[in-house]
């Protein structure tokens, strides 16, 4: 996925956001330099940074689904981070370096699990015959001359004749229909620690346990499980021992370094001057801080030191009270890219409901089906549907495609507590029904008005 064509991306990214062409583009672009640059030779990879990109928009248009969808795209390791949260716990509580530290964890995981596919198959073999050997323990040779004697190269003392083999054979088959899944069976386990008391230095992410975790034996335990849960804990053991963890390390950090994309939302509440009168952070001391980790840095994270230069940072806000250029000028440098999201009309809401691949309407339709329940939507009554989140935008709070999610939750609050029949039963939203429920919805609305 990482050769797809900007326009490629872009039809990509249509199936789940409507409109928004610029910021898609912008996008587009940012993730095919990605992949050009990686063509070029070391010398100049080494000259080549991303281009940073700030969007601009009110909330609820798209800004982070955008940035999630193209990370998913390429598999690239992402996080989502509030630009707040370094104004509300200061100094105190984690720096702004803790956005790479989470970008390596979650880039960990992505790798694990990618070495997790090619040794599953192995896994589950040498799960199920730990499993076996638990629910029909092997019989040891009772003297050490029949085990020599016997010709076993396998280097295990275990006497096994045609009946317990034929057994074993029979248990696997049981094993493999899910026939034996609910029964209870004693397994160890390793005892993982609760975290223990963390080192300061490099940002609290290191704790005791990880560095002696690898000095001591790692102390097991026995567990009570249903064979089901006990083949998946079994499954994740082995995995664990067929997977070189160093090997996983440093693909991650590589990918963490060369993929990483971090996403800066809010940033339009850390924009301004307002150090000296709040017992919170400065917003112009967190811009500051924020600043070389942008402009490129090396963070020190349990895994090791890792590069920001070639990350790709994406910052949004909605800059309602604020402006772009009340953000410090170092800071604005960084981000060379600006695009302009636009506010939701009653057409885009309109597709919102029904077009993109999970669409609203077709996650409602589903739920209800799991009732024997079959929701069946008129045109009219989309069109009323995307008219009163429209309207509710425009009285209330703006908050975008969420308040469609506000008026489903309304509009089929009836359907979802009722009792799902014993054959499936169609309910068809038209006009009428919509029309007639928010006439409802309205008169409360405006009886809470008098009431205290």
């Amino acid at each position: 996925m990482n050769n797809m064509s900007p326009k490629e991306i872009v039809d990509q990214l249509d199936k789940y956001i409507i409109g928004q062409d610029d910021a898609k583009r912008a996008m587009a672009i940012a993730l095919r330099n990605r992949y050009r640059r990686s063509k070029l030779d070391k010398e100049m990879q080494d000259e080549i940074t991303p281009k940073n990109i700030i969007m601009v928009g009110p909330t609820g248009v798209g800004k982070t689904e955008i940035a999630r969808r193209l990370a998913a795209l390429v598999d690239a390791p992402f996080v989502k981070v509030e630009a707040t949260k370094f104004t509300e716990v200061g100094y105190v509580g984690r720096d702004v370096e803790s956005m790479v530290r989470d970008l390596v964890e979650v880039s960990i995981r992505l790798v694990k699990s990618k070495k997790m596919e090619v040794v599953i198959l192995q896994a589950q073999t040498a799960a199920q015959e730990r499993l076996v050997d638990i629910l029909l323990p092997r019989k040891k040779y009772e003297k050490p001359n029949q085990f020599l004697l016997s010709g076993n190269t396998s280097g295990e003392a275990y006497k096994e004749d045609d009946n317990i083999l034929k057994r074993r054979q029979e248990i696997t088959a049981l094993l493999n229909a899910g026939k034996l899944d609910d029964i209870t069976v004693e397994i160890e386990v390793e005892d993982t620690p609760m975290m223990g008391m963390e080192i300061a230095g490099i940002g609290g992410d290191l704790s005791f346990n990880d560095v002696f975790g690898a000095i001591f034996p790692k102390k097991r335990k026995k567990r009570k499980v249903k064979v089901s849960e006990a083949k998946k804990i079994l499954e994740q053991e082995e995995a664990d021992k067929l997977i070189d963890m160093d090997e996983v390390t440093r693909e991650a950090i590589e990918r963490a370094e060369q993929d990483g994309i971090i996403f800066l939302d809010e940033i339009d509440k850390i924009a301004g001057k307002n150090a000296g009168n709040s017992p919170d952070v400065s917003r112009e001391g967190v811009q500051r801080d924020i600043l070389p980790i942008v402009e490129g840095s090396v963070v020190m994270t349990k895994y090791g030191p890792v590069k920001t230069d070639y990350m790709l940072f994406v910052a949004a806000g909605a800059f309602h009270v604020s402006k772009v250029s009340d953000l410090i000028p170092e800071l604005q440098g960084r981000f060379p890219i600006r695009v302009n999201l636009k506010s939701l009309n009653k057409k885009d809401l309109r597709d919102i409901l029904t077009l993109p691949k999970n669409a609203i309407v077709k996650q409602y339709t589903e739920l209800m089906k799991a009732d024997n329940i079959n929701l069946e939507f008129t045109d009219e009554a989309l069109d009323d549907i995307a008219e009163q989140a429209m309207i509710a935008n425009d009285t209330s709070e703006n908050i975008g495609a969420r308040r469609l999610q506000t008026v489903m939750e309304n509009l089929l609050e009836e359907v979802a507590f009722m009792e799902g029949p014993s054959e499936p039963k169609t309910i068809v939203i038209n006009r009428e029904y919509v029309q007639k429920h928010f006439d409802v919805y309205q008169q409360q609305k405006d009886l809470q008005k008098y009431i205290l």
